[in-house]
């Protein structure tokens, strides 16, 4: 078996503003745009996907147990920005011999982005 792609899917209650997050808020490029669906690009070969909750049979986990880790060159830099838009992210720490920070989407999602 070889994957091409990955793709998580985030079954959202608060779909509009959770997609504005990503696009306005981190700023991911659009690749799907349906009236209950979206689909950003995280890299070549990762995806990250919005759904409403309500048009899909699978429910919102409320952001209670996961994680999206993200590994980025300029940890300073974004962290700056997103603090800028006014997402407030935690301050830098150290974990694992490296550098994270932490945003929450409005789902209340872990979006962990790390040096």
């Amino acid at each position: 078996m070889k994957i091409s792609v990955s793709n998580t899917i985030l079954y959202c209650n608060r779909w509009k503003e959770t997609v504005n997050f990503y696009s306005i808020g981190l700023n991911l490029p659009v690749l799907t745009d349906r009236e209950w669906f979206v689909e950003f690009q995280l890299t070549d070969s990762a995806r990250l996907s919005i759904a409403r909750a309500d048009r899909s049979s699978i429910q919102s986990g409320e952001g209670k147990g996961l994680t999206i880790s993200l590994q980025i060159d300029h940890i300073e830099a974004a962290y700056t920005c997103f603090h800028k838009k006014g997402l407030h992210p935690t301050p830098i720490h150290r974990v694992w011999d490296s550098k994270a920070f932490y945003l929450f989407d409005p789902e209340g999602n872990r979006i962990e982005f790390w040096a």
